[in-house]
């Protein structure tokens, strides 16, 4: 700027003198032209006949010494002294030459002698747009939080183009994406600003990062472009942003102000405690670095510091970006504009009396409310004593004027709302007509007092606990919480389960909650295998007049417990022991299914996953027993020196972090073959006896099938059959047949019968869980499905599965009701 100043004396005290000496010595002539060329001309480009446009006789410029006397761009033009022909000496640079100044004009003195004669010739560089538009960055990182609510504004750095004009940066765009929209803030001399506004709600759980590209656009024909690319990460946690004290920030600065000078002060507050709710400040993102340059700002108390000395010349007028982050481990950050306005030196100021204040306000005070009568004064007179007084237009408050010159009233403009402001710091701005112009500010907090307008708000909804099973009757099991927005007794929260008396409530009447703290207790024990879930409502109301409330609906998960012992179902219980005995033909192999120790547990997971070993065993090499099914089976083939009978005591014993168990005892007796045949048919004998009543009408059903299917039967014998299947003897060596004894023993447990068979199950029976696959439950209807064919007939049962189906669906019926009974 002093370098200008310095030049333009120059130029005038040449002038002066010029004219001095023309007076003396003879007569002046003046004359002013004017080109306009591009730039980016080539070397030796014609601008213009400067003799021909001012009516000069080309033939007598070398001998009146024509020549430019004086310039700012003296090398960057040449004239020809043979035909007046002014030339570009080099390219020419717009951007070079006057940086970002439109228009670009450079002034040429042309003098010629006998007679003299002086000309000014004013060529203007037009600009050419030999420039893209850059960002500061290629790519831009934001960490924006879920919580973030549509409308946050995040402002970034301009992009910038040499250019001037038209072919400066004229809009920006934004690539497609439905969560944020763009904003264009023109500020002037520093160009448009890109602001991206969060448009739709983040869910960091559906998407964590996001790309968008933000590009551009000079106004050339075809326009260039510039890209930036922006990553923005969502984040998960936090959930107060820090909040400036004031809306905005509206300063003036002398510009004689000395280096080290506290412009302004800014505060911002944050809800949260701790490091979440400690604030540090710093110049925002989007300050490019001639301003940081300029100012700074303190990180601990917000005061922005001046750096170097400002010229009112140069810029009267600068807006910054001050952020307020928080200390989280993610923090939280805000930014706010602060506007500087730089004056000339003057001697008074205007100034600020608040004659009369009420500093609190009700939140439902209606438009036209007063706040304050504010009254300016200046003791300069004329101009500089007349003054004008605003404020802020994006608050909702503003100044009437009254009959008195200089007296004001500041009323409410809108409707006030505590719980999205408490509080306004007013900024009063007086302002006289001198030349320059002198203003003060002050600065009145307006609080806003509550009403009992917001009704409590539960943290979470619907809430989930999970609850382990046989807890202690009168403990506190869990919590909830609800926040009020509104103070003092409008956000006193009391809480109260919900009881409306149904049934499906009937959990409320042991259930009891702290009406002040939202703790919940229990009147008495859970128990898993009775009641897995349960849900009910909770009650949540403020203290204020008239009250308001909610209420929130709370699910219960009751977590299950190793708390039931193992039951052996085989062999039978009696007097509190397991004990069976089982007897084996002395001939088997090695690999001879014993038996089978079947057992079941109440409890889920791994409290009810069951693990069998033997515990005591009268012959380790005779007999092993599988850890998982429970099966006993023969490790080698039985000797004559073998004892005739073994006892095997199994452990049953379950997989809890503290296992219960329970045993059981088989007897195994070994026989020779003809007395297992025999004892097996004086048990059928038996059987067939104590049977007899309930058999009956099933030998009818059986003999009317049997005549209806005879022939069909024997045909399929004849055809199809090597040999005869025989289930006579349980002990009969068959193709399918595993060397499992066929059991069947009946139980029952609670309103559920249960029957164990082996290795085969009957039609219509089902799985009971925790079972191994070994107990059926016998539904009560007497629905039977098909049977399994214990020989394998293929080609006979795609030919005649229909007759097949038949007859064993009422033959295993009458096998299944036969074993029920």
């Amino acid at each position: 700027m002093e370098q200008r100043r310095r030049f333009r004396r120059m130029e005038l005290n040449a002038k002066l003198a010029f004219i001095a000496v023309s007076l003396l010595f003879g007569r002046a002539v003046w004359a002013q032209i004017r080109y306009s060329i591009s730039e980016e001309q080539k070397d030796g480009a014609a601008v213009g006949n400067i003799a021909k446009d001012l009516g000069i006789d080309h033939r007598t410029l070398k001998d009146r010494g024509f020549r430019i006397v004086s310039t700012s761009g003296e090398s960057m033009f040449s004239v020809n002294q043979n035909d007046g022909v002014l030339y570009v000496n080099g390219k020419i640079d717009r951007e070079e030459v006057c940086e970002r100044s439109t228009p670009c004009l450079i002034n040429l003195k042309i003098a010629l002698q006998n007679p003299l004669e002086i000309h000014y010739v004013t060529v203007e560089i037009l600009d050419v747009n030999d420039h893209s538009p850059r960002f500061p960055e290629d790519e831009k990182r934001l960490e924006i939080w879920e919580s973030a609510m549509p409308g946050a504004r995040y402002p970034l750095q301009a992009a910038r183009d040499p250019d001037s004009g038209a072919n400066s940066v004229q809009t920006y765009k934004l690539s497609q994406n439905e969560h944020f929209r763009l904003e264009i803030k023109d500020r002037e001399e520093d160009g448009k600003i890109p602001i991206i506004i969060l448009h739709k709600t983040l869910d960091r759980e559906v998407m964590k990062h996001i790309k968008l590209e933000l590009t551009a656009l000079d106004g050339g024909r075809p326009p260039k472009s510039g890209l930036l690319e922006i990553f923005i990460d969502v984040l998960d946690i936090n959930d107060n942003s820090p909040v400036f004290t004031k809306d905005s920030y509206t300063v003036t600065l002398n510009e004689n102000a000395p280096v080290g000078t506290t412009i302004v002060q800014v505060n911002a507050t944050d809800l949260d405690e701790g490091k979440n709710g400690e604030v540090v400040y710093a110049l925002g993102n989007n300050v490019n670095n001639n301003l940081r340059r300029l100012f700074e700002v303190n990180s601990i108390t917000g005061e922005i510091i001046l750096l170097n000395l400002l010229d009112f010349e140069v810029k009267d007028k600068y807006e910054i970006d001050i952020q307020a982050s928080d200390k989280g481990i993610v923090p939280l950050a805000t930014d706010k504009s602060v506007i500087i306005k730089i004056v000339d030196v003057n001697d008074n100021a205007p100034e600020i009396e608040v004659t009369s204040f009420s500093s609190d306000i009700p939140e439902d005070s209606r438009p036209g409310t007063t706040v304050a009568l504010i009254s300016v004064t200046d003791l300069d007179s004329g101009l500089n004593g007349k003054i004008s007084c605003s404020i802020s237009d994006d608050i909702p408050f503003k100044l009437m004027s009254s009959s008195q010159d200089n007296i004001y009233s500041l009323v409410t403009s809108g409707l006030l709302d505590r719980e999205t402001k408490f509080q306004y710091e007013i900024t009063l701005v007086a302002k006289d007509l001198g030349q320059p112009s002198l203003s003060s500010v002050k600065t009145i907090t307006v609080l806003i007092s509550d009403v009992n307008d917001n009704s409590p708000e539960f943290t979470i909804s619907p809430y989930a606990f999970y609850v382990m099973e046989n807890n202690a009757p009168g403990k506190s099991l869990f919590s909830v919480s609800a926040s009020d927005k509104d103070t003092g007794e409008n956000s006193a929260v009391s809480y109260q389960i919900w009881r409306d008396g149904g049934a499906e409530n009937k959990f409320t009447s042991f259930i009891n909650i702290n009406s002040e703290n939202g703790e919940i207790y229990a009147l008495k024990s859970f128990d898993f295998e009775t009641s897995k879930t349960f849900q009910f409502h909770i009650l949540a109301t403020d203290s204020g007049s008239p009250s308001l409330s909610s209420n929130v609906t709370v699910n219960v998960f009751i977590l299950d417990q190793n708390d039931n012992v193992p039951v052996i179902l085989y062999p039978v219980s009696a007097n509190g022991s397991a004990e069976g005995v089982e007897e084996i033909p002395r001939n088997v192999n090695a690999g001879h299914l014993v038996t089978k120790v079947r057992a079941y547990d109440a409890d889920i997971g791994y409290n009810g996953w069951l693990l069998f070993s033997l515990q005591e065993v009268s012959e380790h090499s005779l007999f092993a027993l599988d850890r998982y099914t429970g099966q006993i089976r023969t490790l080698r083939s039985f000797t004559e020196t073998d004892e005739a009978q073994h006892k095997l005591v199994i452990l049953v014993k379950d997989n809890g972090n503290v296992s219960l168990s329970a045993t059981a005892t088989v007897i195994v007796k070994v026989v020779e073959p003809k007395e297992a045949f025999a004892a097996s048919d004086v048990k059928n004998a038996e059987k067939d006896e104590e049977e007899n009543n309930v058999t009956f009408y099933l030998i009818i059903t059986l003999g009317s099938v049997s005549v209806l299917f005879v022939i069909s039967i024997i045909v399929l014998i004849v055809m199809q059959c090597s040999k005869s299947t025989d289930y006579s003897s349980k002990y009969l060596q068959e193709t399918n047949y595993d060397g499992t004894l066929c059991h069947s023993i009946q139980y029952r447990s609670g309103d559920k019968r249960y029957m164990l068979v082996g290795p085969r199950m009957s039609i219509g029976s089902t799985i009971a869980p925790g079972s191994n696959r070994n107990t059926l439950v016998i539904p009560d209807r007497r629905r039977r499905d098909s049977g399994e064919v214990r020989n394998k007939i293929d080609i006979c049962y795609k030919l005649y599965s229909w007759s097949i189906f038949l007859y064993f669906y009422y033959f295993l019926s009458a096998e299944r009701i036969h074993l029920i009974s």
